[in-house]
């Protein structure tokens, strides 16, 4: 899966909860971690560590979370 599709849809999730949670970072990285495949997470987090280009903050804080643990 391309990077880019990646980041197009965690940036869509966090969009939505951006403006109706206090930690939208958590909810983010709760609904990645429970939804997206394995190899869709792992790349994702290596995304993140080559750079992150195009995350949104609160996406990139989402990808820190699940490379975290």
């Amino acid at each position: 899966m391309k990077n880019e599709y990646l980041v197009k849809m965690a940036n869509e999730i966090a969009a939505f909860y951006d403006g109706c949670d206090s930690d939208p970072a958590g909810k983010v990285a709760e609904h990645i971690r429970r939804y997206w495949e394995q190899r869709m997470v792992r790349a994702f987090v290596a995304h993140l560590q080559a750079g992150g280009a195009g995350l949104t903050p609160t996406t990139r804080a989402a990808a820190a979370r699940l490379a975290a643990g």
